[in-house]
This record gives C-alpha cells, sequence and structure tokens, in this order.
C-alpha cells in the first residue's frame, strides 16, 4: 500500500521504517524543517519501561492541589477558558482510582517492555549509535516518606518480575559515584536496572538515514491542515498550501496537535498538551557527572547523561500550546541539578527547550485503526513517547499489515 504517516517525531518514524519493512511504499511528512523537531527533541532521555505507568494514580488529585499553591511545584495546573482542558482534567480524575490505576500501568508496562526489545533488536540490526547507555535508572528519595513509597513501588515490581533493587542512603553512591559529593541528601533509592537512556533525536535522525536509502520519501515543512474523506475513507491529506497529497492509508502520529487533525472528522482522541521544560549542558568535570541518569522523586526532574551531555527535564504545565520559555522554571531545574551533582555541568551556557507531551488522561497510548477503515492513529503516549515509540509502531504496523500483534495494548 502506499501509505502516508503524518509526524516524523519518534512515533512517526518508528511507524515508518516497520511499514516500509513490510513492504509499504511510505512518504513521511512533517511542518518542521525536520525529523524529531517536536516532543523528541529535548525530552528526558529515558526508555524506562520500569517507570512506565499512568499519572493518574490514588492521591493525584490532593498533590495537585497542594502543588497549585507551591512556588517550583512539578506539576502547574493554569486553568483556561478551554473545554478542552477542563474535559480532560474530569477524565483524568476519573482515572485516579486503585482499579484503574492497576488496569492502565499493566497496559503501560506490556507496551513499554515489549517496546524496549523492540528498540533492542532495531539497534542491534542496524547497529545505531545515539549516546545510549544500558545501566538502568536510579530514582531518588529525599526523605522517609518519599522512601516509604519507592517500598510500595518495589513490591509493584516484584510481582510484576521487573528487575530492581531498593538502596539504602549508603548504596546509592555505589550506583551513581558523584553522588558521594551531591549538596541534597537521599534516603535511599531504587535502581531500575534494566531501563536505559538514549537521545531519541540522534535515534530518529539515523533511522530518517537508513529509510531514505530503502526508498521512504519525506516531506519536511509540509503543515496538513485537513484530511479529506469519501466513502467512509479518508481519500486525501492537504497542506495548507493547498497541495493535495493522496495514499491508501494514512497515519496520524502527530502528538498533541493529533485533535486538530481528527476534529474536524468528529474523532474525539482525549489528548491534551502537557508542557515539560529541559536544559542540556556539556559535561565540565567527568567525576561529578552521572554514569546513566537518576530520577529525583523530590523535584519529578529526570537527569540524564547522553554522551558528553546532561540533560535535566522536568516540570508539568498544562497551560495548552504555550510555547513560551519560563526562567523561573528553567532556574529552578538548574539549581536542582546543580545541588545533586555539584559541578558537573555549567547550566548557564545550557541550550533552554519546552515541548509538550501529549497526554491521555488514563495513561495508554491510543494506537490501531480509528473512524475510518484506512486512517490509523499513533498518538498519546505522554511522557513514554521515547520508550513505547518501537512498540507501538510495531504493533501499528502489524494491523496495517493484517498480521495479529505480538502484543494486546
Amino acid at each position: 500500500m502506499r501509505i502516508l504517516v503524518i509526524g516524523a517525531g519518534v512515533v512517526g518514524v518508528t511507524t515508518a521504517w516497520y511499514l516500509v519493512q513490510d513492504g509499504h511504499q511510505v512518504t513521511v511528512v512533517d511542518q518542521n524543517p525536520g525529523p524529531a523537531e517536536g516532543a523528541s527533541f529535548g525530552n528526558a532521555g529515558g526508555v524506562c519501561p520500569g517507570f512506565a505507568g499512568p499519572w493518574a494514580a490514588p492521591g493525584m488529585p490532593q498533590k495537585a492541589l497542594r502543588w497549585m499553591f507551591v512556588q517550583g511545584a512539578p506539576l502547574r495546573i493554569r486553568p483556561r477558558l478551554d473545554p478542552a482542558q477542563w474535559r480532560w482534567l474530569a477524565a483524568f480524575l476519573r482515572n485516579c482510582t486503585a482499579a484503574r490505576f492497576a488496569a492502565n500501568k499493566e497496559r503501560m508496562q506490556r507496551s513499554a517492555h515489549y517496546s524496549k526489545a523492540c528498540l533492542v533488536e532495531l539497534r542491534d540490526q542496524l547497529g545505531l549509535a545515539y549516546d545510549h547507555a544500558s545501566l538502568g535508572v536510579l530514582q531518588l528519595f529525599a526523605d522517609d516518606s518519599e522512601l516509604a513509597g519507592g517500598r510500595r513501588s518495589a513490591e509493584v515490581l516484584r510481582k510484576l518480575g521487573i528487575a530492581h533493587r531498593l538502596l539504602g542512603p549508603g548504596e546509592i553512591a555505589e550506583v551513581e559515584p558523584a553522588l558521594a559529593v551531591a549538596e541534597a541528601s537521599f534516603a535511599g533509592g531504587l535502581h531500575l536496572t534494566d531501563d536505559e537512556t538514549g537521545d531519541s533525536r540522534l535515534f530518529t535522525e539515523q533511522l530518517v538515514t537508513r529509510l531514505k536509502s530503502l526508498g521512504c520519501s519525506f516531506r519536511f515543512g509540509n503543515c496538513i491542515a485537513a484530511l479529506e474523506q469519501s466513502g467512509g475513507r479518508i481519500s486525501a491529506a492537504r497542506t495548507d498550501r493547498g497541495e493535495v497529497l493522496q495514499a491508501d492509508g494514512f497515519v496520524i502520529a502527530t502528538g498533541s496537535r493529533a485533535p486538530e487533525l481528527l476534529g474536524p472528522l468528529k474523532i474525539d482522541v482525549p489528548i491534551y498538551p502537557v508542557k515539560g521544560y529541559s536544559l542540556t549542558a556539556e559535561i565540565t568535570d567527568e567525576a561529578r557527572a552521572p554514569r546513566s541518569s537518576v530520577m529525583d522523586e523530590h523535584s519529578k526532574l529526570m537527569i540524564t547523561r547522553l554522551g558528553r551531555r546532561i540533560r535535566v527535564a522536568g516540570v508539568a504545565e498544562l497551560a495548552g500550546h504555550d510555547p513560551r520559555l519560563d526562567s523561573g522554571a528553567l532556574a529552578a531545574i538548574a539549581r536542582r541539578a546543580s545541588a545533586i551533582f555539584p559541578g558537573a555541568a555549567d547550566y548557564g551556557t545550557a541550550s533552554q527547550w519546552c515541548g509538550f507531551r501529549p497526554m491521555t488522561p488514563d495513561g495508554p497510548a491510543i494506537v490501531g485503526q480509528r473512524g475510518h477503515e484506512n486512517l490509523y492513529l499513533n498518538i498519546g503516549h505522554g511522557s513514554n513517547g521515547w520508550t513505547q515509540a518501537c512498540g507501538t509502531s510495531r504493533v501499528l504496523a502489524d494491523i496495517i499489515s493484517g498480521r495479529p500483534p505480538a502484543v494486546s495494548l
């Protein structure tokens, strides 16, 4: 089939890869000048199936209310006169029960672990190098209350059969030696030993190069304005310049922008943009830098080593597609990173970034055929896009090619 993939982030490009492997003629179109220019550009860098789970959880509504009055809180809700925001928040609250949390987490864990296996297979097959490491990810707890939550998480991981180690305060430096000189103090940690790190933008760029060599076409700088329909099918995609792109099948992989294309087709997808920030700085002192990645439970920041760089990412802001950088948020990120790994990098010269996580209120991504017989979705991965991209893309390619997927999402 001739298939048009709309979106050239890590999800869209991995979808294209698996479709090309299945013998389809694929064109990828994106409004940006190159691949991975959206949420894939500056994300936290973690491939973390061990952490995969919904944000909608028991106790989260109370935390969100408390954080609304805390300067520098990890979650910020900026109320707007936007019905989509309020619908999303209402659905989010409905999913904060223990039963829904457990069901959604199980789905996300299944997807994430399958995806990591697909990523490793693809990396080995193509010899890709994207500043990746397979040293696990360490979650840090600032006090006994956070450590108690870590113990509960460890019990869930044990039941799911996920490799992990619960560490005392004297053991965390065995995993990350630079923590021995941290200015922040910690009550312990949880080491997810099978999780990985890597630069999703580098990965996506390399995969684009391989796809071009296989005949896959890329059209950058082309914004799809609308999908045209006829007889229960999508007949074409129309750009904002009036150009009509025809295909036999259409894949939507546009992240938080998906509702803009699907809304006019009366296809409701409960995706809302949750803004995140990151700083990326060159390492200035090897001995003080992380070996892999740490997740600071106190600030909800992830500090990840990517080759000779450190990326610090965090903050969740519900404020629509507001592209402005919040200098206060970035300063708070830099301060906390410097307290955990003092002297490791100069954040005053770091590159600053913000992007939009395409969040569903329940957590799992939206993958499969929807609304029209030749329209397929691979969207709504939230903060797990890098973690789940290969797996959901493999599943969608299976569906399009008429094969039963290896896992149920």
